[in-house]
């Protein structure tokens, strides 16, 4: 069973209960198993930075569903909370991205794993290095060392 990593989001309302919400609602879903949730961290925003401050964190899970069927989980979760897709890298009630799905490289369209990003950023490399210091991000080594190369 793949061992997947969900980058956890928000920037609009209830922000903590809308995270908590979002996990329980993944959890909630068959072939789905959340296995442990990262503490949730402020940050600022990335790219578009004249907005409110984030809340992030980050869950690990183990899904009998593929990354596409996952992706599309994740989707309906979002919009399920009431994420409307407009300005990107705006403004979000809650934004759900799939980091991690195992050891496997994906790219197809519309669905690019490892997130394509990831090794630059901070507010999602920090709850995976909680999560598991050890992780491996397929071409680019453990999370750990991924962390500290953007110190340098």
């Amino acid at each position: 069973m793949p061992r997947a990593y969900i980058a956890l989001g928000a920037n609009l309302g209830l922000r903590e209960e809308t995270l908590r919400r979002a996990v329980e609602l993944l959890d909630d879903t068959e072939h789905v198993d959340v296995l442990a949730v990262s503490e949730l961290r402020e940050t600022d925003p990335v790219g578009l930075v004249d907005q409110p401050r984030f809340l992030n964190g980050a869950a690990a899970i183990d899904t009998t569903l593929s990354a596409r069927e996952l992706l599309d989980t994740l989707l309906g979760v979002e919009r399920t909370l009431g994420r409307v897709r407009s300005e990107r890298w705006g403004p979000r009630t809650v934004d759900l991205d799939l980091l991690l799905y195992g050891d496997e490289i994906v790219d197809e369209p519309g669905l690019r794993v490892p997130h394509p990003r990831l090794h630059e950023r901070r507010f999602a490399l920090e709850p995976l290095a909680e999560l598991d210091p050890d992780l491996e991000i397929p071409g680019c080594g453990a999370v750990s060392k991924v962390l500290e190369a953007l110190d340098d």
